[in-house]
């Protein structure tokens, strides 16, 4: 298998280019420590990476990536919470000022959530997890009953982004963030294909290009 060496080629560039004697960042990301303004919720895809998106540097961003970009809402702390705990630590130790859920176009959670039609296997981690957005699904399924599956695919995972809006708002320390103002949320879709990245609109209730 040649991927763990081309790996291991890679990080020896990343060495000759950012710990040379000449590049501090590093150094100073460790004696100041880390202090990014944005915290983005993004998607496992490996083709969606927020860095390269955003063509940000080491320290810029605090992201969080799971299958589809979802936020949960606030439960019982019973279980494991890898989301929860990302953006406790983000929010309330980092003091992020922004959130950006991060969608994307040819989601394959997304995909899935489709194609069981909201009938979750008690085998499957995905669709338990995909099963945050039903509601999305379900409702999509209403309005968009005769639309192609490319459409209806779209349509599910630019709304799965809303319910993600609408889950943070459910943890009271990012509500009252929201609320005086040291906080801002934002959904954001990135469409692979085309390059566009559109912003949803709370006003309107619409997507629109950045």
């Amino acid at each position: 298998m040649s991927t763990p060496s081309l790996l291991i080629a890679g990080f020896a560039r990343f060495r000759r280019n950012h710990f040379s004697r000449e590049d501090v960042l590093y150094r100073n990301l460790v004696s100041q420590g880390q202090t990014p303004k944005v915290l983005v919720v993004g998607c496992c895809d490996s083709r969606v990476d927020p860095a390269l998106i955003f063509d940000c540097a080491p320290g810029d961003l605090f992201v969080i990536r799971n299958v589809a970009n979802l936020v949960p809402p606030a439960e019982d702390r019973v279980g494991h919470h890898g989301t929860t705990a990302a953006l406790e630590y983000g929010v309330c130790s980092l003091a992020v000022e922004h959130i950006v859920v991060l969608g994307h176009a040819h989601c394959g959670g997304i995909q899935n959530l489709l194609q069981t039609g909201g009938n979750t296997n008690p085998n499957s981690y995905i669709d338990d997890w995909m099963s945050l957005v039903e509601a999305a699904r379900a409702q999509v399924m209403r309005e968009f009953a005769d639309a192609t599956p490319e459409v209806r695919q779209r349509e599910c995972e630019q709304r799965s982004i809303v319910v993600s809006l609408q889950n943070l708002m459910s943890f009271n320390w990012i509500a009252q963030r929201v609320a005086n103002g040291t906080l801002a949320l934002h959904g954001w879709y990135f469409d692979i294909g085309s390059g566009q990245l559109l912003a949803y609109q709370a006003n309107t209730e619409q997507f629109v290009s950045l």
